[in-house]
């Protein structure tokens, strides 16, 4: 299917999910890149005791608390 048929069908509110291929399908400025960072060990202790209070793993809880911060500080 061309572009132009591709737009006009979504634009009418077909589905047209059966015309991508959402296993290449990636998020513009998402791409993961492995940074180290050391902390003392009372930080850790913290960290792994508010993320097992919330369910979650350590890295999730410190990927939160920066985005969290960041976007506060945009705004």
């Amino acid at each position: 299917m061309k572009a132009r048929e591709f737009d006009r069908r979504f634009d009418r509110g077909e589905d047209v999910s059966a015309s991508l291929d959402l296993a290449k399908a990636r998020r513009p400025g998402d791409e993961q890149r492995r940074v180290n960072v050391d902390f003392p060990e009372w930080m850790v202790e913290s960290l792994d005791r508010e993320a097992k209070r919330l369910g979650v793993t350590r890295q999730s809880i410190i990927k939160i608390w920066i985005a969290e911060r960041l976007e506060n500080r945009v705004a």
